[in-house]
């Protein structure tokens, strides 16, 4: 069981659930499904074969779900299900709610040149949960945290003493390198000394666009900040390579998923 689900349970459950002890028979077996009560997104079903012994998948992280449809279907001690009941619904509904987000986004910007990223704005400790989640919902893992890519940012670029700095300074680390300009100044000096990739951050469509038309293909660009499902599309028609949204993970809603259980 990994730590997550182990944490996740051992907070709900604790030193046991009184209720289903003082109701339901010790021995009674039972079966139970997980029903979309809205169109949604699939995710996080790896979890449920974490939480139960007998578990059928109806379906696979990425599928739609209409309302109506059953996810996946458990069997065993009714107390057992009982008593997971509200973890694997938390898992269920937060992981599915980033996959229906993330797909939203995904069809925004289809037939455009342009990928959505996701970002580290995750809650804690779920960043490799809901990453999986923007995943399946048709979205691009940016990097997983601080330690697989260099994204220099402008808090960098003071500390070291300016984009040459910050750029020359990196490349001593074998890492792909990432570098957030703030000024048309910036950008050149960033091109001058060979940056490949461009974080451009904040700007309105028509100044990214002018943007991109200067670094002319010389970088890949990336634009951020303020990017939302209602403006997404028009971010990804300025010719940047990426695009990448907070949203998909801190802003997703929970979506409704029940659960249906039944004495065997």
């Amino acid at each position: 069981m990994t730590p997550i689900v182990r944490l996740a349970l051992e907070e709900d459950i604790g030193s046991g659930d009184v209720t289903t002890a003082a109701c339901v028979p010790e021995f009674q077996a039972a079966s139970g499904r997980f029903v979309g009560r809205e169109p949604l997104i699939v995710a996080g079903l790896e979890l449920l074969t974490e939480l139960y012994d007998r578990v059928h998948l109806r379906k696979r992280g990425g599928d739609a779900c209409a309302e109506g449809e059953i996810i996946a279907e458990v069997s065993g001690r009714a107390r057992t299900l009982l008593e997971r009941e509200r973890v694997a619904l938390n898992f269920l509904q937060r992981l599915s709610g980033v996959a229906t987000v993330a797909r939203r986004f995904a069809e925004a910007v289809a037939g455009t040149n342009c990928q959505v990223l996701d970002t580290r704005k995750t809650t804690p400790g779920m960043r490799h949960l809901e990453k999986m989640a923007a995943r399946a919902g048709g979205v691009t893992n940016h990097r997983m945290g601080l330690f697989d890519a260099v994204l220099i940012k402008n808090n960098h670029i003071a500390a070291a003493g300016g984009v040459r700095n910050a750029i020359e300074r990196a490349r001593t680390c074998g890492f792909p390198i990432e570098i957030e300009v703030r000024s048309r100044e910036e950008l050149r000096e960033a091109l001058e000394c060979g940056a490949a990739h461009l974080l451009l951050d904040n700007l309105t469509p028509e100044e990214a666009a002018d943007w991109v038309r200067e670094i002319a293909g010389r970088a890949k660009v990336e634009l951020s900040g303020g990017i939302t499902l209602d403006n997404v599309r028009a971010y990804a028609e300025t010719g940047a390579d990426f695009v990448s949204s907070g949203a998909i993970t801190h802003s997703a809603r929970a979506v409704d998923i029940s659960f249906r259980l039944e004495l065997a």
